[in-house]
């Protein structure tokens, strides 16, 4: 990657961490910042069955909502990292209000420049961010190296037609937002195949973007009324957004954009 290009993807990494680490964005989007919410975080979990033994990375953990999941649920050891140090901070501090800062641990690292060493994970999970990655390939390849042989991927991530998107998908606001530079599901099959990872499983919940949309518009809706100004200055354009949220309603379904979970294994 050239110096400008790598200098326009770190603007884009920071750009997304901000807005995912700003207090009006929890406000919008709730304890889970992606389709399905927990429910298919614990579907995804059963597909990769971590046990008390398993080593598991979150990368793009956020707040920690599903590092936290796993470990008390499962018992397993979870290495969250995320780009954003604010979101490390209230991972960090969320393991210590649930008595599990021992089995979640916290760092602030790139996903694609993981700061861990390779074959160092049983699982690797990650969460509706591969689509956000400038450097998607980079990502999948360190997947892959921190896996240990026959380990497993658990994804969670918007699909898209991009050759399909309206204007209103396609700006640097619907990026941020997990659409404009989103991928159909069999693109993210051969990205991960072309880092080592046989994708063993797919399923469709486009149902789940539906309701999220559903879900944005009736917090935003009520934020108008009682934190309109800290919407703005996290930078959400209100007066855009109804119709984003009517082009992204429309696109799904139509059948543009989607939300999918694959699982994906090293081979052994």
């Amino acid at each position: 990657m050239t110096g400008e290009a790598g200098a326009a993807a770190d603007e884009l990494k920071a750009c997304c961490a901000a807005a995912y680490s700003s207090d009006a964005v929890a406000l919008l989007l709730g304890d889970s910042y992606h389709p399905g919410g927990t429910a298919l975080t614990r579907r995804l979990a059963g597909h990769l069955n971590p046990g008390p033994d398993s080593r598991v990375l979150d990368v793009a953990s956020g707040r920690g909502t599903t590092a936290l999941l796993l470990a008390g649920a499962h018992g397993c050891r979870v290495d969250g990292v995320d780009y954003a140090p604010a979101n490390t901070a209230h991972a960090r501090t969320a393991a210590e209000a649930a008595g599990l800062a021992g089995r979640a641990v916290f760092t602030t690292g790139d996903a694609e420049r993981l700061p861990y060493p390779d074959g160092a994970f049983d699982a690797v999970v990650c969460e509706c961010a591969l689509c956000t990655f400038p450097g998607k390939e980079r990502a999948a390849a360190e997947f892959a190296r921190v896996l240990r042989p026959g380990g497993r991927l658990g994804l969670t991530d918007v699909t898209a037609a991009p050759d399909r998107l309206p204007p209103a998908l396609t700006g640097l606001a619907a990026r941020i937002a997990c659409i404009a530079d989103a991928r159909p599901a069999a693109a993210y099959t051969r990205l991960l195949a072309a880092a080592g990872l046989r994708t063993v499983r797919t399923e469709r919940h486009d149902a789940a973007m539906s309701r999220m949309v559903d879900q944005i518009e009736a917090r935003l809706n009520l934020l108008r009324l009682t934190a309109a100004d800290r919407l703005t200055a996290a930078g959400i354009d209100l007066g855009a957004a109804p119709a984003a949220l009517a082009a992204a309603r429309a696109a799904v379904a139509d059948g543009t954009l989607g939300y999918a979970l694959l699982i994906a294994e090293k081979s052994p």
